[in-house]
């Protein structure tokens, strides 16, 4: 995460702003305080594939329309 000067990120912002495309966070600076951060964008609906492709691994789904053996409440 790169600190960076509001003047100097004003002075140069296309240059920063493409360091932020490429994946880099910046964190804003005013007076040697942090008051913001740029953090590149998400893809929520992308995040979530990745998150379902890693589940898909651990996961098994069976048959849940079959009787298991047991009686239920509602069969009572």
């Amino acid at each position: 995460m790169r600190e960076v000067n509001v003047t100097e990120l004003r002075s140069h912002l296309p240059a920063y702003l493409g360091q932020v495309q490429t994946g880099e966070e910046l964190v804003v600076t005013s007076h040697g305080k942090a008051i913001a951060r740029i953090v590149p964008s998400r893809d929520i609906s992308d995040a979530a594939r990745k998150q379902l492709k890693a589940l898909r691994n651990k996961s098994y789904v069976g048959d849940v329309i079959s009787p298991v053996g047991e009686l239920w409440e509602a069969e009572k």
